[in-house]
């Protein structure tokens, strides 16, 4: 199983190439980073986990913080978790990743969710009803530009006659996707669009390999399981790993560069006994 490290890098804590250069040296296989556009200030959406971390209403832009962590690392895999696609330019984010994944050597993981926001959607122009929809369709488009030469898509919610759209990726055929969502619409996007699947650590053991049969029975063995902001308990580590996940994910708070080196160390000595 893969150690990685879920955080938000704010202009208040330890700077991306600083955490990234850290992360390599210390042994983790991945940095995976949240996106807010911004964060309404009058607003009913409750934050899934309760009360609204300070981390969400300060985070850089993703794909320019792992810009920076890529520049001084050679291995570490550059993640989302996750990206708001249903917020973003199609083709700008198409072209983001693709020079991401270039300038990367072909490390991008890119972590993708319909969002909790309702508001800051609509801020966006999207509407909250079709937003999973409207995913689907960015997640089928994102393939045909990064894929193609002359890469068109006709859809519902996203249209396009042929365009050219370079660089393309690194990785062959394109940066792996990761979704997220445990309903059974996200898990239909997952068997049929996606790599791998981004589930929260609260996510019941059992769950992980109900979804991991299911997978099967779609003839999907390959998708990963990458699961997500894990607190730093060995039982649960243990367990998730008896359970087939793939990857796992420590949440890191948001500290200045001395604390946080300091917690990584701490982390390191958590996740040892499971490398061995």
């Amino acid at each position: 199983m893969d150690f990685g490290i879920a955080t938000s890098v704010t202009d208040e804590g330890i700077r991306p190439h600083v955490l990234g250069a850290a992360l390599e040296e210390k042994g983790f296989d991945s940095l995976y980073l949240p996106e807010h556009s911004h964060i309404p200030v009058s607003r009913e959406s409750p934050y899934p986990g309760g009360e609204l971390p300070r981390g969400a209403l300060r985070n850089l832009d993703p794909f320019v913080a792992l810009a920076a962590a890529a520049t001084v690392t050679s291995k570490l895999r550059l993640g989302t978790a996750v990206a708001l696609m249903i917020q973003r330019d199609l083709f700008y984010t198409a072209k983001e990743i693709s020079s991401l994944d270039l300038l990367s050597g072909g490390r991008v993981v890119f972590g993708v969710g319909a969002g909790w926001n309702i508001e800051e959607m609509r801020n966006h122009g999207v509407d909250p009803r079709t937003r999973g929809a409207l995913l689907t369709e960015q997640l089928q488009a994102l393939k045909e530009i990064w894929t193609k030469d002359e890469a068109e898509f006709h859809g519902k919610h996203v249209d396009f006659d042929p365009v050219y759209s370079w660089p393309k990726p690194v990785r062959k055929p394109h940066p792996p996707i990761y979704v997220a969502g445990q309903g059974p619409a996200g898990l239909k996007r997952l068997a049929e669009h996606a790599d791998g699947w981004l589930p929260h650590s609260v996510t019941p053991p059992e769950e992980l390999r109900r979804v991991r049969s299911w997978l099967a029975d779609q003839g999907r063995e390959d998708v990963r399981i990458s699961v997500f902001g894990a607190p730093a308990d060995l039982d649960l580590l243990r367990g998730l790993a008896d359970a087939g996940v793939d990857e796992v994910s420590l949440i890191l708070p948001t500290l200045p560069e001395a604390e946080t080196l300091e917690r990584l160390d701490k982390l390191v000595q958590v996740v040892e006994p499971l490398r061995a």
